[in-house]
């Protein structure tokens, strides 16, 4: 079977995407259940001109590393194609040619494969000191 493909971005020139791979589960709270598209998790961060990247997700902070694939992928978008006589014909829908058209490549990864490191600190008891030394907490 032969499959059809479309680039219409040229040569070499295809927008190039990436992989992220986290291990474990991303939980999504029951709130946002029914709406996952386009849903924010976290920040992606290269800090530097290295291949290290950072990734928040809420109060965790991940680190990890982009890795070259050894095959690389293409993301496609299936279009459906009608001609004259298949749109007269509404049992023909079925049978409408489709297309397959080269969105992106995916030639990296980044990959996190460490425990997250917690965002969260104690509350400073200096603050507590510093409004008793300045009279604004007075007792009963």
């Amino acid at each position: 079977m032969q499959i059809q493909l479309k680039c219409s971005c040229g040569e070499g020139s295809c927008p190039e995407w990436a992989i992220i791979e986290l291990q474990g589960v991303v939980e999504v709270q029951p709130s946002f259940q029914d709406q996952l598209q386009n849903l924010e998790i976290g920040k992606l961060c290269r800090p530097s001109s290295q291949e290290v990247y950072t990734f928040t997700v809420g109060y965790h902070e991940l680190t990890g590393s982009k890795v070259l694939l050894k095959k690389p992928f293409l993301v496609l978008k299936k279009v459906k194609l009608m001609d004259a006589e298949q749109s007269s014909n509404s049992d023909s829908a079925d049978s409408a040619k489709v297309e397959l058209e080269v969105v992106g490549i995916i030639r990296h990864r980044i990959l996190f494969k460490t425990r997250p490191k917690a965002l969260i600190s104690r509350a400073e008891p200096v603050v507590k000191e510093r409004a008793l030394a300045s009279g604004s907490i007075t007792s009963n």
